[in-house]
C-alpha cells in the first residue's frame, strides 16, 4: 500500500515549470531514493510533499492526507532532516527535544521516555544537558534525526543527511535509519549526493531530469539494465560507429576525447574493443554503478553537482512563497 501517492503533480515558477506532472507511489516500510542533478525539480518535489509549497496541479497524497486540503494532518505524519542545521544551539539537546515534542503536542510522559529512547539510540545520553553550540558536527546531525524521529513519523525525510560527514559517524547514521525503518515500519524518502548510500540503502530509486522522472527501479536492475561492464576510454578521434559494430558493445558515447561503452563479456570482447580504436591514453574497466546509471540518464556525474540545486529547502520555498503573493 502506498503512504505517498502523486498523480500528474505539477509545479509550475511563472514561465518556468519545475516540476512536470509526476505519478508517484511509495510504499510503507519503504527506503525511497530521489536522485537528480542541480535544478531537476527533486527539491521543488519535497518541498511540495511536505507542504512547504503548493503545487500548481495534480494531487499528492501523505500517508492517506491531501497536501492542499490536509496540510496540518500531513505535517503531523513527518518527520524531517533539512540539509541545513535547524536546532536550537543556545539549548541542550535534551531541551531541543522537547520544544520539538511539545510542537507536536506529544503529552509530558511519552516525550521524556522517547527522547531517552532516542538519545541512546544515536549515543548522546551522556551528552543530552550539554549545549548543542557545543556538539560536534556529526553530534548535531544524529541529534537532528532523533528529533525527526520523536514523534514516531509515518515517514521520515532526509535532505542529505550525512553530507559533511566523516565515514564512520555516516555509517553509524545509517544504521541508525535502518534500525528505525526495521523495527518501526517509517518510510523514508532520502536525497543524497553519496551514490553508494544510495545503493545501499534504497528499495528503489528515482531519478528526476527536467521535471520527470526517468527512471524508478531497484538499483540492482537498474544498473542490471546498462548492460555489461562499463570502459571508459580516453581516446581522441575514436570513430563511434566502428565501437558500436564490435562484439559486446550495447552503447558507445563520447563525451569530449572520453567514449564511454557498454560492453558485455568484457573478459572476452575487450581486446576487440581495444583495436577498433587507433589511438588510446587510458582505460578504464568497472561493474556498473548507480553513478554510471545516473550518468547515463542525465548525462551528468551526480558528484558534479554538490550543492542540492543550490539553494536550500526552507530558502527556497520562502522565495516562492514571496513572489506568489
Amino acid at each position: 500500500m502506498a503512504i505517498i501517492e502523486t498523480r500528474e503533480l505539477r509545479k509550475e515558477f511563472g514561465r518556468i515549470v519545475a516540476v512536470h506532472g509526476l505519478d508517484l507511489d511509495i510504499g510503507r516500510g519503504e527506503v525511497f531514493g530521489l536522485l537528480g542533478p542541480n535544478g531537476a525539480g527533486k527539491t521543488t518535489t519535497l518541498l511540495m510533499l511536505v507542504t512547504l509549497l503548493k503545487p500548481t496541479g495534480g494531487a499528492a497524497r501523505v500517508n492517506g492526507f491531501d497536501v492542499l486540503r490536509e496540510p496540518a494532518r500531513v505535517r503531523q505524519s513527518l518527520g524531517i532532516v533539512f540539509q541545513e542545521p535547524t536546532l536550537d544551539t543556545l539549548l541542550t539537546g535534551r531541551e531541543n527535544l522537547a520544544l520539538h515534542a511539545r510542537l507536536y503536542g506529544m503529552p509530558r510522559d511519552l516525550r521524556e521516555r522517547r527522547s531517552r529512547e532516542l538519545l541512546a539510540l544515536v549515543d548522546l545520553a551522556d551528552r543530552a544537558d550539554d549545549l548543542v553550540k557545543r556538539y560536534s558536527g556529526g553530534m548535531r546531525r544524529r541529534l537532528e534525526i532523533a528529533r525527526g524521529l520523536l514523534h514516531r513519523p509515518a515517514v521520515l525525510f532526509l535532505d542529505e543527511p550525512t553530507i559533511g560527514l566523516d565515514p564512520r559517524t555516516r555509517e553509524r547514521t545509517w544504521d541508525y535509519v535502518k534500525r528505525v525503518v526495521r523495527e518501526d515500519g517509517t518510510t523514508v524518502v532520502l536525497t543524497t549526493h553519496y551514490m553508494e548510500e544510495a545503493d545501499l540503502m534504497c528499495d528503489r530509486v528515482g531519478i528526476i531530469e527536467r521535471g520527470r522522472i526517468v527512471a524508478l527501479d531497484r538499483p540492482a536492475a537498474l544498473k542490471a539494465a546498462l548492460g555489461g561492464a562499463v570502459v571508459r576510454l580516453r581516446a581522441p578521434g575514436a570513430d563511434l560507429e566502428a565501437l558500436r559494430r564490435v562484439p559486446g558493445v550495447t552503447k558507445a558515447e563520447a563525451r569530449g576525447d572520453v567514449v564511454e561503452v557498454s560492453l558485455e563479456n568484457a573478459h572476452r570482447h575487450l581486446p576487440a574493443l581495444l583495436a577498433a580504436v587507433p589511438r588510446v591514453e587510458s582505460v578504464e574497466v568497472h561493474a556498473p554503478t548507480l553513478n554510471d546509471v545516473f550518468l547515463a540518464y542525465t548525462g551528468r556525474d551526480l558528484r558534479e553537482d554538490s550543492d542540492e540545486e543550490g539553494e536550500g529547502w526552507m530558502e527556497s520555498a520562502l522565495r516562492s512563497d514571496q513572489g506568489s503573493r
